[in-house]
């Protein structure tokens, strides 16, 4: 079985109660609105590589 690199060894028990707890922390009606915000941000950090990528790529052909 292959595993993500992010998870490591966890098992499903241990994702569950990470859940639960994070459930317990925030609320039901808050979850969404802690996606939301980070679908945003990552969204954002895309956004902000592929310009970068664009600027690298347009500098070469600014010096000559």
């Amino acid at each position: 079985m292959i595993t993500p690199l992010f998870i490591g060894g966890l098992g499903m028990q241990e994702v569950l109660l990470i859940a639960l707890v994070v459930l317990l922390f925030f609320g039901g009606k808050k979850i969404p609105e802690l996606m939301k915000g980070l679908g945003k941000g990552v969204r954002s950090f895309k956004e902000g590589m592929n310009d970068m990528g664009k600027e690298i790529e347009e500098e070469p052909e600014k010096k000559e």
